[in-house]
């Protein structure tokens, strides 16, 4: 299918989804109020009750060999015993009540949710504030979430998801000796190094109640939100030597050229990230022109994306192609991104799902090409009007709930976007406002496809190091027959120089990834 009629084809598809969502209308938050540490957002008749509180901590702040502190700590409060109760027990409670807790670590961000039938708000309430407030840091909590981070960093990251594990090695690769080097989890010496009274440490310097932003969304009451703030008033001041989110960005090193990390592994297709930082972050004068672009180009599961019109739609080569100018974790298992991951520093990244080992080098040329081609030449009239009508839709699909709308306020506060209590719906806004002109000068001003740091998990790494080295011809051989156009094209793609000085590539073996 020609892009054209995939993205009209998507774009009716999405207007008949969207029926739904504007049949809630009485969803729709009302009066959302911010305050210096309060967001709230108040949803009229909404039952459910959304609980948000931002810690202005993440795993830049672990310590110095104690990568994943902050990772453990907040698994010990969501998935720990309280003083009053242990784990086991807080499930039981939780169970009939149809409720939830837990807790998420970003680079910046710890934030611990909630949600609950109003009905059932007494019960939650009690069970969900004493985990923030009484933990009980008990030993066994303790040795079996240690013992989850590190089967999950020793053996699934490296061993059972190639996909995960080509993006993280680009992320250590780009912000190598920056606070945003390390994986959240940590690596595996730093977590074995870290101790329960470590744990309580961290915990009593970061999490307090100088160092946090309230969240509530639904249908609370409104004295529900005084309750919240007094209540974390028990942990304590102004936590001084946690440096605000807006006062750290790591400066990570300039990409000279084409510089490649390959991790040898006996494994049955090839993983591809590749990329390089940017200096554009939400509510920016060109965040929103790069967004569009970025959606046009390789958005997420967006089947007629460019890159996967390119590589999967007619050759096949792959499950997806994608594209990113803000992290997005977790992407084997989510449509839409989820919110609070913010950062002060993004990174532009491709992501190459995994191919067939003999067609690596092809797919790799075949997605920096397009890059190029973009990048200089822009996209037309045609393509903006398309992807406008169809990000102008899906873009509601990225918060439908209210918790998910509440999260996306608390990344507004965090990247000061005044969003008139819906960033949605400014988001919406924007793109419908922009021109070619802005979004052709955005791609020209902040992409570029010289510099670019490489990724790649494989088999044979010696060997895909000769061939990028070599920069040789890397033809491809299909299964089933290919239209003239593409086999003409593919002449080109296997030609194309990507010029990569061998002095910077490098091999890792798979048992050295993520050790210390």
């Amino acid at each position: 299918m020609k892009r054209g009629k995939s993205i009209t084809v998507m774009i009716l598809i999405l207007s008949f989804l969207l029926v739904s969502i504007n049949a809630e209308s009485e969803m729709k938050p009302k009066n959302n109020t911010k305050t210096d540490n309060k967001v709230l957002l108040p949803v009229k008749n909404d039952p459910t009750i959304s609980f948000s509180v931002w810690f202005k901590v993440g795993s830049q702040n672990d310590p110095k060999g104690k990568e994943g502190l902050a990772n453990l700590t907040t698994m010990l409060l969501s998935e720990g015993a309280t003083k009053f109760n242990t784990y086991e027990q807080i499930l039981e409670k939780l169970y009939p009540l149809a409720a939830s807790y837990s807790g998420t670590v970003d680079k910046e961000m710890t934030v611990f949710r909630g949600r609950t039938h109003k009905d059932n708000l007494k019960e939650f309430y009690t069970l969900y504030i004493q985990a923030i407030l009484n933990p009980a840091f008990s030993e066994t909590d303790f040795t079996r979430l240690k013992s989850d981070v590190l089967n999950y960093i020793e053996n699934e990251l490296r061993y059972s998801s190639d996909e995960e594990l080509g993006k993280e090695a680009l992320n250590r690769f780009v912000f190598e000796g920056t606070a945003y080097e390390h994986l959240t989890e940590g690596t595996i010496e730093s977590v074995k190094s870290i101790t329960i009274e470590d744990v309580k440490a961290f915990y009593a310097r970061h999490f307090t109640a100088g160092n946090l932003v309230i969240g509530i969304g639904g249908g609370y009451s409104k004295d529900l939100p005084t309750k919240l703030e007094k209540d974390l008033s028990i942990l304590g001041g102004t936590d001084n030597e946690t440096l605000p989110p807006s006062a750290i960005k790591p400066q990570p090193r300039p990409i000279r050229g084409m510089e490649v990390n390959i991790i040898d592994k006996k494994c049955d297709a090839t993983a591809i990230s590749f990329g390089f930082p940017i200096d554009v972050l939400r509510g920016d004068k060109d965040f929103f022109a790069l967004y569009l672009f970025n959606s046009w180009f390789g958005e997420h599961r967006n089947q007629s994306s460019h890159l996967y019109q390119v590589i999967r739609e007619k050759r096949g080569l792959n499950y997806g192609d994608y594209s990113y100018i803000e992290a997005f974790l977790h992407g084997g298992g989510l449509n839409v991104p989820e919110p609070n991951t913010p950062r002060k520093q993004q990174l532009f990244e491709v992501w190459i799902r995994p191919v067939q080992h003999q067609y690596k080098h092809f797919a790799l040329r075949a997605a920096v090409r397009e890059l190029k081609k973009v990048v200089q030449n822009g996209l037309t009239q045609e393509q903006l009007d398309l992807t406008k009508k169809y990000l102008y839709n899906y873009s509601l699909f990225y918060a439908q709930t209210t918790s998910k709308r509440l999260g996306y306020q608390l990344d507004s506060k965090f990247y000061g976007v005044e969003d008139g209590g819906n960033y949605i719906e400014l988001f919406r806004q924007k793109i419908k406002a922009l021109t070619l002109a802005e979004v052709n000068a955005a791609i020209k001003k902040h992409l570029q496809f010289s510099n670019l740091k490489i990724a790649i998990v494989t088999s044979e790494a010696s060997k895909l190091a000769s061939s990028l080295s070599a920069d040789a011809p890397s033809p491809v051989k299909y299964d089933i027959p290919m239209t003239d156009d593409v086999l003409k094209e593919d002449k080109e793609i296997e030609a194309f120089q990507l010029r990569i000085d061998p002095n910077k590539i490098k091999i890792f073996k798979i048992e050295d990834m993520f050790l210390k």
